[in-house]
């Protein structure tokens, strides 16, 4: 997990790094501008590394998502004390890598467009009201968030249904929808819990490290002339992006097996999930399969059989695999 994390995460840290060097070269070039014209032609590549910045940060996200559903394979079979190297997780994830881009393009692809019709809508409020359009704005914007953070919590399992059920881009929403009704605020709860934990550990480490890279520059370019400080600033760079790249590999492997036993603790409540996972335990079959999915064993099929809830039993007795 930690491998294929640390991929996706230097990938965006030497992208994130290569945009951060340009911007502060750019950034270092509007010293010498002395007209408007002049500054008018340096703000073209500024809003080049902007958008090259948004388009990174997109692209992280969009990865971060095809990834999830990736290590929801090894946490699955981690249940049953199962190993998965790494090959492993990747060939049994490989099938549903379609599915899986599609649900990621699909859910970034509905994010970009959320936050573009707000900005358009405050946009177009600021200029027809003035300052006035505050008042409607500020409402819009929190409600905005709400409704934002509410359906991606609804939706967030999408990526593990995908791969463990096998289902295609419509139903593994739909299934995501249905699995988290009557738990969103449990798991708008565990959620934040480990995203408070994860940013202050990534703090922790990163406020040290901007330290020791500051003083770094410092002992290299004690008298820092132009040369210098770009020397000075990528060999800070590339040590903040390194730790950033670790850090950030843990720390999104650590919210990807939160949510991947989210998903399985509401398929034991929903579908009595627990059930067939004992008689795997017990059978010790399938050993090669991912735990709730369709069997790689010819004959047995996916849990719940029907494909619908696990049935509910009387009390006191046992339900039946």
């Amino acid at each position: 997990m930690f491998g294929s994390a640390l991929i996706v995460q230097a990938l965006g840290a030497v992208l994130i790094g290569i945009v951060s060097v340009g911007m502060v070269q750019l950034s270092a070039s509007f010293e010498s501008v002395s007209s408007e014209a002049e500054f008018a032609d340096a703000m073209g590549p500024f809003f080049a590394f902007m958008a090259g910045t948004l388009g990174v940060s997109v692209l992280i996200g969009f990865l971060g998502s095809v990834l999830q559903g990736v290590l929801v394979v090894p946490v699955s079979r981690s249940v049953l004390n199962r190993r998965t190297g790494f090959k492993q997780m990747w060939k049994l994830a490989a099938p549903r890598i379609l599915p899986l881009l599609g649900v990621a393009a699909l859910l970034t692809l509905g994010g970009l467009l959320a936050v573009a019709a707000v900005i358009g809508i405050a946009i177009l409020l600021f200029t027809t009201m003035g300052p006035a359009a505050l008042l409607i704005v500020l409402p819009l914007g929190l409600g905005a968030v709400v409704a934002f953070v509410w359906i991606g919590l609804k939706l967030m399992l999408a990526p593990a249904v995908i791969v463990v059920e096998r289902t295609g881009v419509y139903d593994g929403l739909l299934r995501s929808w249905q699995l988290t009704k009557n738990n969103w605020w449990r798991i708008f709860g565990i959620t934040l819990v480990v995203a408070i934990m994860v940013g202050v550990i990534a703090q922790i480490v990163q406020i040290p490290v901007s330290l020791a890279a500051a003083a770094i520059g410092g002992v290299v370019a004690p008298h820092p002339d132009p040369e210098s400080m770009t020397s000075t600033l990528i060999l800070t760079t590339i040590i903040s992006t390194a730790i950033g790249a670790l850090v950030g590999s843990v720390t999104f492997a650590f919210q990807a097996s939160v949510s991947s036993l989210i998903y399985m603790d509401l398929r034991m409540r929903r579908d009595g999930l627990d059930v067939e996972l004992m008689r795997l335990m017990e059978t010790g079959s399938d050993p090669e399969g991912i735990p709730g999915g369709p069997s790689t064993v010819p004959g047995n099929t996916a849990w719940p059989p029907s494909g619908g809830e696990f049935p509910s039993t009387p009390p006191g007795q046992q339900p039946q695999a």
